[in-house]
């Protein structure tokens, strides 16, 4: 089976998370995972101009495939959602930029492909993806391993992983799609 690399990002305007994967078979090996920390930073504008630029540069060394993004949770702070929006749409334009297939899933989706209940804590989520992965992580970075959990995640939903299941309807290849997706096109 042909290798392939995965870019798994958790959005967010203070801290965003990535980590990049690559797969053969059933083989996960972890290429790179970190964070972008811009709570020193004045504006959302910065904030967002940063996410564009990291992402962007992470695609750009490490030629992922496919992007994998956690979508905005519905809270009941209208700014934290507005805010987790933007900076998920700004990391989804850098993918669309580079013609990558873009695939979103929830949070409870992620969970559930990872450690098999949708209502596992952070602190679950990181174990497993340390154990799938064959690493050892810093539970420090969270965020770190969320956009891990994510990478996975795509990794087995995609028919590649164990669950052997095709997802179509969170694969994006455009701006028009995912609006489409949203009943906006």
């Amino acid at each position: 089976m042909r290798e392939k690399r995965i870019i798994g990002i958790d959005p967010g305007t203070n801290v965003l998370g990535y980590a990049l994967i690559e797969v053969s078979g059933q083989s996960i090996k972890l290429v790179n995972l970190g964070v972008v920390k811009m709570a020193h930073l004045n504006s959302q504008a910065e904030k967002l101009q940063r996410i564009y630029e990291r992402v962007t540069k992470l695609i750009e060394v490490y030629s992922p495939h496919s992007m994998a993004v956690e979508a905005p949770f519905y809270g009941k702070n209208v700014q934290s959602m507005l805010k987790l929006g933007r900076a998920q749409g700004v990391a989804l334009a850098a993918g669309f930029q580079h013609q990558l297939s873009v695939f979103e899933y929830s949070p409870k989706q992620i969970k559930l492909s990872v450690t098999g209940n949708g209502n596992s804590s952070k602190e679950q989520v990181a174990g497993m993806v340390a154990h799938l992965s064959g690493n050892k992580l810093n539970e420090k970075f969270l965020d770190a391993t969320d956009a891990l959990a994510v990478a996975i995640c795509h990794h087995l939903r995609s028919g590649d992983g164990n669950l052997g299941k095709k997802v179509s309807s969170g694969r994006f290849s455009s701006w028009k799609d995912f609006a489409r997706s949203r009943g906006k096109a």
